[in-house]
């Protein structure tokens, strides 16, 4: 049977959506296409006919999650407008977050897989990063400029730093720890 382009449109989205997902759980090699297409609902068939090659998924759905990252950022920052750094603190260093292994960071998730991709795949997480990093230099203190970019790079730098180490870490309270050492780091970082 035939699918309209709007399935097929809307098939490419849901396959781009659970790639996001699945590729941040178990890495861009940690999944294959017929595990992907499953998860998706469709067939591995249908893949070649949405996507040139699995590097093209991975751009896709690398895009699509650091999109989603930054509007999860810009929701906390929405919930609380007279602390937007805060709020973006308080969401990213906490255990939730360090738990969310599909729905979280995919630069904690992915960074070391996108770096060993090609350069379409990091063009994607360079372009999120640098997105990031233009909302945590709006939300530092009127610091201006170089500063502020460069106050924006040691905080977004601390703050994955944090997540990675609490991820890999059995012991809780050391993982708790790191988020803690780097909220109050953060926060010192911001008010320099």
């Amino acid at each position: 049977m035939r699918v309209s382009r709007i399935q097929a449109a809307e098939n490419r989205q849901n396959v781009i959506n659970v790639a996001s997902r699945l590729f941040r759980e178990r890495g861009f090699d940690g999944i294959g296409l017929k595990d992907l297409m499953e998860g998706a609902g469709l067939t591995q068939g249908a893949f070649y006919k949405q996507f040139a090659s699995k590097e093209d998924l991975a751009v896709e759905a690398s895009k699509r999650a650091m999109e989603s990252a930054s509007g999860r950022w810009s929701d906390a920052a929405t919930q609380h407008p007279d602390d937007p750094l805060g709020a973006v603190i308080a969401f990213y260093l906490s255990g939730d977050h360090r738990e969310e292994r599909m729905d979280g960071c995919p630069i904690v998730a992915l960074g070391s897989d996108a770096a060993r991709q090609g350069p379409d795949v990091k063009a994607a997480f360079e372009a999120g990063i640098k997105a990031h990093l233009e909302v945590l230099s709006r939300f530092i203190a009127q610091s201006g400029g170089e500063a502020a970019r460069g106050k924006a790079m040691a905080i977004l730098s601390t703050m994955v730093g944090a997540v990675t180490l609490s991820r890999v870490v059995n012991d809780p309270g050391l993982a708790q720890a790191f988020l803690d050492a780097a909220a109050e780091q953060v926060r010192d970082t911001a008010a320099a």
